[in-house]
């Protein structure tokens, strides 16, 4: 007796997935290899699917793969644009491809609809590097100073700070509250070049991002040489040193500005590693060094996961009430100002 392998429910064969995408692919070409589409083309064709029949968004952090960028997402940016879109999003369900404190972020914007996450379990060196009661210590030793917790953070340390900012907007937040001296955390580098940057007196805490910290100045003099006419990107995670090597220093959204207003013929992105292919896929005519690092934490989000996600309703998060009106107070803060 024959069988015949039919595709499982929601899903195309092969060959028909990919000619069913070959729009999607167009998007993504310049950076992912045909024979590779392949392989995310079933993924893509579930997802885009799945958005569908769930009523679902897909929001895609800048760091994301292309074919999580490009392919199935529905809005795409820096942690404040992606905070900023949230709430107007029509859907029943918002899914977060990026760390859990990203979707934690979503869900305290939007407190009625499902938010969810690929990988609960994808950490992050400044998240998971700082708690409460940590910034309860803080404010005990330093009374009367304002706290600013970059959005890079848990709710529940959110919930114990005045005011959140993004890599983009800290400086207008530092200088809107006219103080003299900040509580600025978790970030202790992004906060050494705030210091700079402000002339505010800036207290932190020793927590630094993993993809950041390991770029150095050597790196950046060694790519000058390489490449004659070379514009450096930083971003204000870098150490100081490297900030102020750069040429261009800002956060991701910041970095995207200048490089499709300005088209320098030559440029490295000091950031993680798919930042620079998501721009050249959609710009492949300039020039990309890529000195990069990869976020380990960012990747645990693929096409796999976030089907996965789709289709069984989970990982969801869920917020403590109390914690959650607490941490919604201080995003809503920053975004009044932006």
């Amino acid at each position: 007796m024959s069988v015949t392998n039919l595709p499982t429910p929601g899903t195309r064969p092969a060959h028909d997935a990919v000619e069913a995408t070959r729009d999607v692919y167009e998007r993504v070409r310049h950076v992912i290899p045909e024979a590779e589409w392949a392989t995310f083309a079933q993924d893509v064709v579930a997802i885009q699917e799945l958005k569908r029949s769930r009523r679902a968004v897909v929001l895609a952090h800048n760091y994301q793969t292309p074919e999580i960028f490009h392919g199935v997402a529905d809005v795409v940016g820096d942690s404040l644009l992606l905070a900023q879109r949230a709430q107007d999003v029509d859907a029943d369900v918002i899914l977060l491809a990026g760390v859990p404190f990203m979707a934690e972020t979503a869900k305290l914007l939007n407190p009625a609809k499902t938010v969810l996450v690929p990988d609960i379990t994808a950490g992050c060196s400044l998240a998971d590097g700082i708690t409460a009661e940590d910034v309860l210590a803080l404010r005990a030793e330093h009374p009367g100073v304002p706290v600013v917790t970059y959005v890079n953070s848990s709710a529940a340390v959110k919930a114990v700070s005045d005011i959140c900012c993004t890599s983009g907007n800290v400086e207008r937040v530092v200088r809107h509250l006219g103080v003299d001296r900040v509580i600025l955390i978790p970030d202790e580098y992004l906060a050494r070049n705030v210091a700079r940057a402000t002339g505010v007196e800036v207290i932190t805490h020793p927590t630094r991002c993993e993809v950041h910290e390991r770029f150095d100045v050597a790196q950046v003099e060694q790519l000058r040489a390489e490449t004659p006419g070379l514009t450096v990107l930083a971003h204000p995670e870098c150490s100081p040193e490297v900030v102020a090597v750069a040429d261009v220093a800002g956060s991701t959204a910041q970095m995207i500005d200048y490089v499709t207003t300005h088209r320098p013929p030559h440029v490295a992105l000091i950031t993680e590693c798919s930042m620079a292919d998501n721009i050249r896929a959609a710009d492949p005519g300039l020039h990309y060094v890529q000195p990069c690092n990869i976020c380990p934490h960012m990747r645990r989000s693929t096409l796999s996961t976030i089907r996965i996600a789709l289709e069984t309703g989970g990982p969801e998060i869920v917020l403590d009430p109390t914690t959650a009106a607490a941490a919604r107070r201080a995003v809503e803060r920053m975004l009044e100002l932006s």
